[in-house]
């Protein structure tokens, strides 16, 4: 257990023991600031005491649970990028999968990716935007999940050139320019998302995805 210290009204602050479930409590409240905050000003603009005044923790509780405001903010991206994820596989064992054409079958890959991304639109603008350019280690943590989806982009692109459905060149510049592409359509989403709806997204997404691999 770690110790904190409360006020109890009188002047002095005395000791008290901090449980897992307080401690659990403190980084879903902070990743909700994070949420709101950066969203909302900026992760540029937003400081670790105003974090923590909107999640009502003290100061020293932001640090317990996150080295940094970048690993605050990688905890956020990896919500999302998770989200995305679990939405995916959930796809890929939908019923019918295995037999769909490659078109449909990328529309429904990426509409379930896609709902599962935006469908908070705070958590959305930080992943997308926020977490553009802060730093060489937010960098390398966003390209460790591009690498990730650069390879299932490309089995995906394997599969349907072995059913002819798709060209089959130079497979790993189309999934790099696809990774691509889906980062900046989904940036543009997060700064409009009034104008860029999900569903544009998914049919833009399965239109470019099928002419960068060379669909007939």
């Amino acid at each position: 257990m770690v110790d904190a210290l409360v006020s109890h009204g009188t002047g002095t602050a005395e000791p008290v023991a901090v449980t897992a479930a307080d401690r659990a409590q403190w980084r879903d409240r902070l990743l909700r600031a994070g949420r709101d905050l950066f969203a909302a000003y900026g992760y540029a603009h937003t400081t670790v005491e105003q974090l923590c005044a909107e999640a009502r923790v003290p100061v020293r509780a932001f640090h317990q649970q996150f080295p940094s405001r970048e690993a605050l903010l990688i905890a956020l991206y990896d919500e999302v990028a998770t989200s995305g994820l679990r939405a995916s596989e959930e796809a890929m064992l939908s019923e019918g999968m295995e037999e769909c054409a490659t078109e449909e079958r990328f529309r429904r890959l990426f509409a379930a990716y896609v709902r599962g991304v935006t469908a908070d639109p705070r958590a959305a603008r930080v992943a997308f935007v926020e977490a553009l350019g802060v730093s060489r280690a937010v960098d390398d943590h966003l390209a460790m999940w591009r690498t990730m989806w650069a390879e299932f982009l490309r089995c995906e692109a394997r599969r349907a050139a072995e059913r002819g459905e798709v060209g089959d060149g130079n497979q790993r510049v189309a999934v790099t320019v696809m990774t691509h592409s889906v980062e900046e359509l989904l940036a543009h989403h997060a700064r409009r998302p009034r104008q860029v709806t999900p569903e544009w997204l998914t049919e833009e997404l399965t239109r470019l995805s099928l002419t960068m691999l060379g669909s007939p």
